[in-house]
């Protein structure tokens, strides 16, 4: 109590009130930089997810990417100038913050560089959810697709994840890229049946089926002549959403037929041939 009843205070006050003064008042500003700065990240990070959305051809996952992109850049200009108007020198925080940014980037590579390929697939689209693909090497339906990985389900419904990276870097299978297929189906009959009549029973009952489009016309032609039959040809078109529930009742249709029209389908067999000793 002694050594602070010696203090003239108005004496130190005086002294060190500009000092003060000063600090203070870039304290407030480096304040008001800072409100101001994050309301305004926040801002434009809200305006980047809003344009986002409006677009068509970009997907919300990547509208919510740029937009926390966009608030960090800006938030982080904002801290620095803060320290600025404090009297901070920023210099050596933006190199220190560029350093770690540059070994995190070294050491995170591989997940950088599955951003980069989910970026790309929600910008490009070469597929979507719902569609049956095939991605580096295996097929199933797209379930989500993420930054980071593409989620398939495949037909027996095992959960496939591929690395956005491994997904667009090879040949993208996409079976539900347009909305109508072709279905090839071929038919083997008997070398003894005619074949006219044959491709007349196949192209009637294939015209017949209601989910089988009129335009483009279906095909129906002697494809090959096999060891034990000649191979018919069909090939219809159909809304791809069709194409399976198409592809089994044909097969069932011309099948029955056939049958009806008593052209037998032939199978592969075989005569032996024994001799005897003489």
């Amino acid at each position: 109590m002694d050594l602070f009843a010696n203090i003239d205070w108005n004496a130190a006050l005086e002294e060190y009130w500009p000092v003060l003064l000063g600090y203070g008042l870039k304290a407030v500003g480096a304040l008001i930089v800072l409100i101001l700065g994050l309301r305004v990240a926040g801002w434009v990070a809200g305006t980047v997810r809003n344009l986002a959305v409006k677009r068509p051809n970009i997907d919300d996952t990547l509208g919510s990417f740029f937009a926390s992109i966009v608030r960090w850049m800006l938030t982080a200009a904002t801290l620095i100038a803060a320290l600025q108007l404090f009297g901070v020198q920023a210099t050596s925080f933006v190199a220190i913050l560029g350093a770690m940014t540059l070994a995190i980037g070294l050491s995170l590579q591989g997940a950088l560089g599955n951003i980069a390929s989910g970026i790309m697939i929600m910008l490009f689209r070469p597929y979507s959810v719902g569609q049956y693909v095939e991605l580096a090497g295996e097929g199933g339906t797209v379930k989500d697709i993420s930054l980071f990985q593409t989620i398939l389900a495949s037909p027996d419904n095992v959960q496939i994840i591929v690395p956005n990276s491994q997904a667009i870097s090879g040949v993208i299978k996409n079976y539900a890229g347009y909305p109508t297929r072709r279905i090839d189906l071929v038919f083997g009959i008997d070398y003894g049946d005619g074949i006219e009549n044959a491709i007349g029973v196949i192209e009637r009952t294939v015209k017949a089926n209601a989910m089988v489009l009129a335009d483009p016309a279906p095909v129906v032609r002697v494809n090959t002549l096999g060891a034990s039959s000649v191979d018919i040809i069909a090939r219809p078109w159909v809304k791809t959403d069709d194409y399976w529930e198409a592809r089994w009742a044909l097969t069932q249709a011309v099948k029955e037929a056939l049958d009806a029209a008593g052209i037998s389908i032939p199978y592969p067999h075989q005569v032996n041939i024994s001799r005897q000793a003489g």
